[in-house]
């Protein structure tokens, strides 16, 4: 991952962590509750592209051989 998606991961976790806190607290009226639930899931579908993306980055160098076994 580059360090713009690191930080946009992390800074993804982050939110979606007080969304669901928010939304566990129970204290949120039915309108916003499902305001920030449609925020978290936008926030979760943006955080799997990241994971995917960084996923194919690693599968490709595996295939170059750019990568080793750690056993090596």
């Amino acid at each position: 991952m580059t360090k713009k998606n690191t930080t946009d991961f992390e800074t993804s976790i982050k939110k979606l962590e007080a969304i669901v806190e928010k939304l566990e607290e129970g204290d949120l009226d039915l309108d916003t509750s499902l305001k920030s639930f449609e925020e978290g899931v936008a926030l979760v579908k943006e955080c799997q592209k990241i994971i995917s993306e960084a996923e194919l980055k690693v599968n490709k160098l595996l295939d170059s051989g750019e990568l080793t076994s750690l056993d090596d």
